[in-house]
């Protein structure tokens, strides 16, 4: 009998134990993921996005912590601790990838995206989310693009407006630092000004800078026409992101985890766009209803006679990869 009885005790020790190895196993693990606008913005959008998927598709295995708001660093920084393995995911604005692969700065090009319905199609199709991987995979080290989304297109707000391209003449404009922004604003006749993001707000305050161009969104979300209370729609150039993962950790993954991860991109970038816009769109409303001046009837003409020409131009200069992305968007209808 007290043999009957050890055994048992045996049995059930044994069960215990691997109950327990089992329970670990399936313990669930936290990533990072950093981006540097608030998360009321289409980051924030984003991020919901591909935390749910991921959640849903490894049965709550693999779990997003959300670092919104710099937390984490500016983007530039959030790169570099991606590619070190510091940080598991990050958003990174097209410019600043380009930060790190030149060629990334094709998706900044002026006027390349004609509407935001074309951006929305656009960012959307898997061919143009595919060139870009390969444009990254070629050319960066340390990490990988796994989906592409937007925040809309870039518009230029000061204290004054811009109606025609005349207006930006000899005026300092805070620009995102890439070849295209380099070359642009300076052919419209700006004088051009980098900083990082988070200085911007004080920089308008302050005369530094005379102009600065985002995203409507960005623009009420950071309170930026606090200090520059006119938003023109020049819509020169659309907001674009990278999602990014790094290669520590998925190299650490399984396969059915990396395929669990790029689901979760995919449907970032598929569903993304659509609903950045939209709220952009809302975003606008807020700002006229709380008393910004929003200038829609921008001659736009005047921007495109001096851009068209670059477009071809900067997309050869920048190799292959841009070209190819180029000729992808422009193709869309």
């Amino acid at each position: 009998m007290g043999i009957l009885k050890a055994m048992l005790r045996a049995v059930v020790a044994a069960s215990a134990v691997m109950i327990s190895a089992n329970a670990s196993a399936q313990e669930p693990k936290h990533y990072r993921f950093a981006y540097d606008q608030p998360k009321t913005t289409g980051y924030g959008i984003l991020g919901d996005i591909f935390s749910d998927r991921l959640k849903a598709l490894s049965k709550g295995t693999m779990l997003i912590d959300q670092y919104p708001g710099a937390q984490l660093g500016q983007e530039p920084q959030v790169l570099q601790l991606v590619k070190a393995g510091d940080v598991e995911f990050c958003i990174s604005s097209s410019a600043n990838a380009a930060t790190l692969s030149p060629q990334a700065g094709v998706m900044s090009m002026h006027f390349l995206f004609r509407s935001e319905a074309h951006l929305i199609k656009a960012i959307a199709d898997p061919k143009v989310s595919e060139a870009v991987k390969a444009m990254i995979a070629e050319t960066v080290q340390g990490g990988r693009v796994i989906a592409l989304a937007t925040l809309g297109l870039r518009s230029m707000y000061s204290k004054r407006e811009i109606r025609k391209v005349e207006d930006v003449k000899g005026l300092k404009v805070r620009v995102q630092a890439t070849p295209t922004e380099d070359t642009m604003f300076p052919a419209y006749g700006a004088q051009i000004v980098h900083m990082p993001f988070g200085s911007v707000y004080t920089s308008l305050q302050t005369g530094v800078v005379d102009v600065a161009e985002n995203g409507v969104n960005v623009y009420l979300a950071n309170k930026h026409y606090e200090v520059a209370p006119v938003l023109s729609m020049t819509e020169h150039e659309a907001n674009n992101s990278l999602v990014w993962v790094s290669d520590k950790l998925w190299n650490s993954l399984t396969a059915e985890q990396q395929g669990w991860v790029q689901a979760a991109a995919d449907e970032v970038n598929k569903n993304q766009p659509a609903k950045a816009i939209e709220l952009e769109h809302q975003s606008q409303d807020k700002l006229k209803s709380i008393g910004v001046k929003v200038v829609t009837d921008v001659d736009k003409a005047g921007f495109t006679a001096i851009s068209d020409p670059y477009l071809d131009k900067l997309a050869r200069e920048l190799g292959p990869h841009a070209e190819k992305i180029k000729n992808l968007v422009r193709a869309i209808n």
